[in-house]
């Protein structure tokens, strides 16, 4: 199934029969990827009484409960209610679902003991295009980034400066394949995030700070798929809550 789409006075031709899902899947497993000192998700039937929700026990259905937190256990998309006093919903922020995105794939710098993703390195990817959405696919692309456990393992992120370029380049949507684009332990600063949404006081919400951009961690793009321009369909669930889990999807666009 093909299709064309016109941005910016530009038409592009899409086959909608080629997705590529960059999300990486929830299980109650092992090999879920774990990031801030939590436990593995959980699915297990319902239980009430002798009764069991599972087919194999007797059940006409399959009937799971799921305990899991987005922000710890895979790919999720979070509004700026992540860092912010005053409630705010993902669900709110995001009403539309289709964008152009710019894949970049960035070899994180070491400084001291980080590694850190660096603004010249953003600069010099994106070479002046203006994307909706940012995708950054970190190097080296470890296939063990599905499976991670992030706890204290201080992972490469964004510095401010990186985040403040993103954001004044207008970039709606970033997307990593990180657990945060912050500092895993940086003493509550959060400076990425804030920078990202110009989020200037998170008790007193400043009136330009960025309600409909949103960041997305924890992503999974294979080394397959080439750098360059995309048409990103953005899905999350339907959660009032400043998280949700979601399921990015790419589009290779040709012109």
């Amino acid at each position: 199934m093909k299709t064309t789409i016109e941005h910016k006075s530009v038409t592009y031709t899409v086959n909608l029969s080629n997705p590529l899902d960059i999300s990486i899947p929830l299980s109650g497993d092992e090999n879920n990827p774990i990031a801030w000192y939590i436990d593995k998700p959980t699915i297990e039937p319902v239980t009430m009484g002798d009764w069991v929700g599972k087919v194999g026990k007797g059940s006409s259905t399959n009937f799971n409960n799921i305990f899991f937190n987005p922000h710890g256990h895979g790919t999720h998309t979070e509004c700026l209610g992540h860092i912010t006093k005053d409630f705010y919903s993902i669900n709110e922020a995001i009403k539309k679902f289709f964008f152009i995105a710019e894949l970049i794939s960035i070899q994180p710098e070491m400084q001291g003991d980080d590694l850190v993703i660096t603004r010249a390195q953003i600069e010099k990817a994106l070479n002046g295009k203006t994307p909706e959405a940012i995708v950054i696919r970190t190097l080296p692309n470890d296939t063990a980034k599905q499976s991670k456990k992030y706890s204290n393992s201080n992972p490469p992120y964004l510095e401010e400066a990186a985040a403040t370029y993103i954001c004044e380049w207008g970039i709606k949507h970033l997307l990593i394949d990180l657990p945060s684009v912050d500092k895993e332990k940086d003493e509550g600063k959060l400076l990425a995030h804030k920078a990202f949404w110009n989020v200037k006081d998170v008790n007193n919400l400043n009136a330009d700070a960025r309600h409909d951009a949103t960041i997305t961690e924890m992503i999974y793009v294979l080394d397959s798929v080439n750098d360059g321009a995309y048409l990103l369909n953005l899905q999350i669930a339907s959660f009032v809550n400043d998280a949700s889990p979601s399921k990015p999807v790419l589009y290779k666009l040709e012109r």
